[in-house]
This record gives C-alpha cells, structure tokens and sequence, in this order.
C-alpha cells in the first residue's frame, strides 16, 4: 500500500489538542507504522494526525495519481490511542479513546463512524499482529513515564444488567434517563418526545414531526372521548397530555424516570389537566387490575424489557386491556434473531442503554400472538427514525457548549456517537422500527375502521 507519512511544520491548536503534555510524548514513528499497517486494507482514502502533527494518509484510496480526499481526520492525541487499539482485546478501544479525549474527529463525523463497518476486515493476519504488538509495546514503554493515570474526560459505564429485574430496569432507566432534563431539552421537540418522529415530508421539522407522531398513533388506536388510556413509559409526558388534550381520554402514564415524571406532572399541571391525566413511577409489572384500559400503548419502552420478559411484557399488557382493546407497540427491531454479541450490540449495553435487546419483527411478533394478541397492523418507520436522529445529532452539536453546562465531555461524546452511529445503521437497514396495532383476542369484531383512510384524511 502506499501510505503516505509527513511530519506538519506548525501545529495548529485544535492538532495540538487539549493535554498539556502533548509535547511530552514519544514514539510518533511508532505510531505512525502501527496505524499504517492497522489501516493498510481500509478501502477509501483515510487521514490521520498524531499528537506531534506528524500526518499520515493511509488506505487503498492512497493509491495512483487520482488519490481520493478523505471527508475527515482522525486526531490520535496520545500514543495510549495507538497501543490500546493494537494491544486491547477491546473492540470499542477507539470509541473509548473518543470519549475519553485520547482521540478526535475533524470534518464529517458521519463519514468517520463508517470505520465500524471496517473493523473486521483491518485486522491483520497473525505474523503482522506479532509484529505490531512487538511495535505497540514499544511505542508505550517509550511513554511509560508521560502516561497518565486519570482520564481527561470519563466516559460512564452502564451498570450490568443479568436478568432484566426490576431492580436491574430502574438502574438502567436511570442511567440513561436521568442525565439531566436541561441536556435532553437542547435536542429533543418542544414536547420533548424521545422517539422516532413521523416525517410527511423531509422539510417537515421535528416539532410538526414529532406533533404528527402523537396525532399518528391517536388515530391509529381510535382513542374516543372517555376512554381509558394508559402510556407505558410515558417521558416527559408528551402523549398522554396530547391524548388527553386533542382526544378526551382519561390518561394514565408510568415511568421508571423520576426526572422525566418531575417534568410530566409539571406540565400536566400547566396544562390544566390534572383531572384527566395521571402519571406515577411504576414498573409495568406492577400495574395493578385487569380489563381496565380500552387502548395502550407502548413507544420506545420494550427495547428495555429484554428479549426473556418478552412474554411477560405482553401478556401484562393484554391483562390490563378489556376485551378487543387495542394495544399499539412502537418499538425498534434487529435485523438479525437474538441480541448477539457484537461491536454495536457491546457500545450500545456499556455506554448508552445497560438493558437494551433488540429482536427481528417477526419474533416479536410471535411473540405478541402467544399472547393472545391479533395483530391487526404493522407499518415500519426506519426512514423517520433516521431523520429524527440527524435532527437531534445537529441539535446537539449546535448547543454543545450549552449541553457542557449539565453534562461533562465524556457524556456528550457518547451521546454525539450514539445518535449518529443509530442513524447511520436505520439508514443500512441494521435497525429497524415497526408501530404494530392489535386487539386483546376475544369474541366479535376489532373495535377498528374497515380500512386505514382515518390515519391520513
């Protein structure tokens, strides 16, 4: 391959980076060998800059006189960013060096998170890994008295979760949900919504996408005026308070969230209607009753129920509802069976959702008709979820030094690489989210419109 190495005369002071000893540090041709040879079979063009400026372009796109540009740099800041990669069993070691600072990004962060999909094919054969671990032990005992011992920016891990007990949800619910109301409303709609949106058009923004994703599912469970409605997971509130407003429901919301039941009540309150909607801090499985609810639903919850509480998560539900009640579960889906080990499977349990599993439709599916569920309709909304995200990705990075007043750079980095990565596998068609409407099996007619012209007059 030809790979190309030189050395930057000036160092700018985003190059330069944030560590004080940058200029410290030792064995920029070490680095440079090793990250020549881990990125030798990368098929595009790939710019790299380690922490002294030396720069490096690598990758087949390297080759001939119509060498392609790359749309981003990666910033090694430290040579631990180097060794870990080479030496680490971890298969995250460069998203962590992301989060804690060791490593940057400049120009298309989109672009840069393509590697994931190249990890597989850049590790080497055997013989070379020997080598560059040889090179890699170097490259840190060189630096061995510059290493340092505390992180520049943190990243938190999730707690781990073994059985999806209830213990277990409400410290992964609070994990993720209770970082803090302020960061979530510098991304999120004015009604605050953490789910995918519903676009009609792409120039739609993602408050009237968001309002059309409430007003969507309303029609789709037919809410009448004096039905009972309960919201399993019910945030910050934005669809029992929409229900109630717009339909004339008796509504009723859980959550495991005591920040995003703090908000809810808040603006139940502002809303005036205290009488109509009610909203606790309960875990599903200990809704109590039976045949109480005429419709539910459940949006963007049953990823954290885990693939084994599957049925009991249904069969709650279907014991709350009465008889032909309908039941819309909106919820995002694998496309493989099972919640395998994997690179985006590990990043998503560690860093961002300690209880997510994901499974295919068709289980889920399943799934819900041994439950004595009749599936009446299923719509997918990958393309939404892939919008939504761009919109919260470009939200959160135009308020980043807003989101550092509530949260610290390590958080925001996870976050950032969260939601972009999300998108990016929506758009692949990795992920995937279905709305699914049923009824609770029982003699007679679904309580449904002959057709589906109501959801878009």
């Amino acid at each position: 391959m030809n790979n190309q190495l030189h050395t930057e005369s000036a160092l700018s002071s985003s190059a330069a980076g944030p560590r004080s000893e940058a200029g410290r540090y030792r064995g920029s041709e070490q680095a440079a060998e090793l990250l020549m040879h881990l990125f030798r079979r990368y098929p595009d063009t790939l710019n790299l800059r380690l922490w002294d400026g030396t720069a490096i372009r690598a990758g087949g796109g390297t080759i001939g006189a119509a060498a392609s540009e790359a749309p981003f740099t990666l910033v090694f800041r430290s040579p631990e960013a180097v060794w870990s990669t080479v030496l680490g069993r971890d298969p995250l070691a460069l998203a962590d060096a992301y989060f804690r600072g060791d490593l940057d990004i400049e120009g298309d962060f989109f672009a840069a998170l393509s590697i994931k999909d190249h990890l597989d094919a850049l590790r080497m054969p055997r013989a070379e890994k020997l080598l560059a671990a040889f090179t890699a032990l170097r490259l840190r005992m060189l630096n061995a008295a510059a290493h340092q011992t505390e992180r520049l920016f943190a990243p938190s891990n999730a707690p781990r979760i073994k059985a999806h007990s209830k213990a277990e949800n409400r410290d992964a619910i609070h994990f993720h949900y209770d970082v803090s109301n302020e960061f979530y409303s510098l991304w999120l709609d004015r009604a605050m919504v953490y789910s995918c949106a519903y676009f009609e058009t792409p120039d739609v923004d993602l408050d009237g996408a968001q309002q059309a994703k409430l007003e969507h599912i309303c029609r789709k469970l037919s809410l009448k005026p004096g039905e009972k409605f309960l919201d399993i997971g019910c945030g910050w509130g934005a669809l029992v308070i929409y229900a109630a407003q717009h339909y004339g429901v008796q509504a009723h919301g859980v959550t495991l969230s005591p920040q995003q039941l703090k908000v809810a009540r808040e603006r139940i309150e502002q809303a005036g209607l205290a009488e109509r909607v009610k909203v606790e801090l309960l875990d599903y499985r200990d809704l109590p009753g039976q045949s109480l609810y005429d419709k539910v639903a459940s949006v963007g919850m049953f990823e954290h129920v885990g693939l084994k509480n599957l049925p009991v998560y249904f069969s709650t539900v279907n014991r709350l509802l009465k008889p032909r009640g309908l039941f819309l579960n909106h919820g995002i889906t694998h496309d493989s069976e099972g919640w395998e080990p994997a690179i985006s499977t590990e990043f998503i349990n560690r860093y961002v959702f300690p209880d997510g599993q994901l499974d295919t439709i068709s289980n889920v599916q399943r799934v819900m008709e041994r439950s004595k569920f009749e599936i009446a309709d299923v719509e997918s909304l990958r393309p939404h979820y892939a919008m939504t995200l761009r919109h919260w990705v470009s939200r959160l990075e135009r308020n980043r030094s807003s989101a550092l007043q509530y949260v610290n750079e390590a958080t925001y980095r996870v976050w950032r690489l969260y939601m972009a990565a999300c998108a990016l596998q929506f758009e692949s068609g990795e992920i995937g989210i279905y709305q699914v409407l049923a009824s609770k099996r029982a003699a007679g007619i679904p309580d449904l419109p002959l057709t589906r012209r109501h959801l878009y007059h």
